[in-house]
């Protein structure tokens, strides 16, 4: 009866451990899917923030050229800035933001001079 009495309580503790176990790994499960989401989030804001940001620093006193000789873009590069000697390619960057492998690659066209003026007339 003793040993009846101990496997009994063994069972009913095992079952107890499981439960716990259990109720741990969902939460964590849901903390994990949480994270994921906090994560996504805050990137998703930090783009939205980049964008809007890229939008206004020709209006800040920082930008060093005439904000109405700048024209944005938006994508591929942020914009153009046109003045009486050159033209150049802006790309406007936040925080630890680099250049994608796109603008990485503009800018090395720009720097071997690959860069052209095409007319197209249509009649």
């Amino acid at each position: 009866m003793t040993i009846e009495i101990i496997a009994l309580a063994l069972v009913f503790f095992l079952v107890i451990l499981l439960f716990l176990y259990r109720r741990v790994w969902v939460q964590n499960e849901k903390l994990k899917i949480s994270l994921q989401e906090t994560k996504f989030s805050k990137q998703s804001l930090s783009t939205k923030y980049g964008r809007m940001t890229e939008q206004f620093i020709p209006f800040l006193k920082v930008y060093p050229y005439d904000e109405n000789n700048f024209r944005f873009l938006g994508t591929p590069v942020d914009g153009v800035q046109f003045e009486d000697d050159k033209i150049i390619l802006m790309e406007f960057k936040t925080g630890d933001s680099q250049l994608s492998v796109r603008q990485k690659k503009i800018k090395e066209l720009v720097k071997k001079n690959r860069v052209e003026f095409e007319e197209i007339r249509i009649s």
